[in-house]
């Protein structure tokens, strides 16, 4: 019995976390995102603002929360945000795991 529960935890502990996809969600800085105002009214915010604020990490806002992006995630909204042609109304579609409250990012595209 012992050895079939080692196996069954050894099993669920190398088992990749499942991916999730987060469709049409709210791109914003982490630094705005700190603001109640910009999290009320996240389509308020603007892409000269988000670029600027890049150093603080980005993220996406699901239910009136954020959540943050890693590295990778972050500089995946760089490259997108440098292309948009958007000046507010950021929405993304986002691929990735969500771990310990912050989004493995493997994709995101803006909407």
């Amino acid at each position: 019995m012992k050895k079939v529960l080692l196996a069954l935890l050894i099993a669920a502990l190398a088992s990749p976390l499942a991916a999730e996809t987060w469709k049409s969600v709210a791109l914003m800085d982490a630094g705005c995102a700190s603001k109640s105002a910009a999290l009320e009214h996240p389509e308020n915010h603007q892409t000269s603002c988000a670029l600027r604020c890049a150093k603080n990490g980005y993220g996406v806002v699901v239910d009136g929360k954020f959540i943050k992006f890693d590295e990778k995630g972050s500089e995946l909204a760089v490259e997108a945000l440098k292309k948009t042609e958007k000046k507010d109304h950021l929405t993304a579609t986002v691929s990735g795991e969500l771990k310990d409250g912050v989004i493995a990012v493997t994709e995101l595209t803006l909407d």
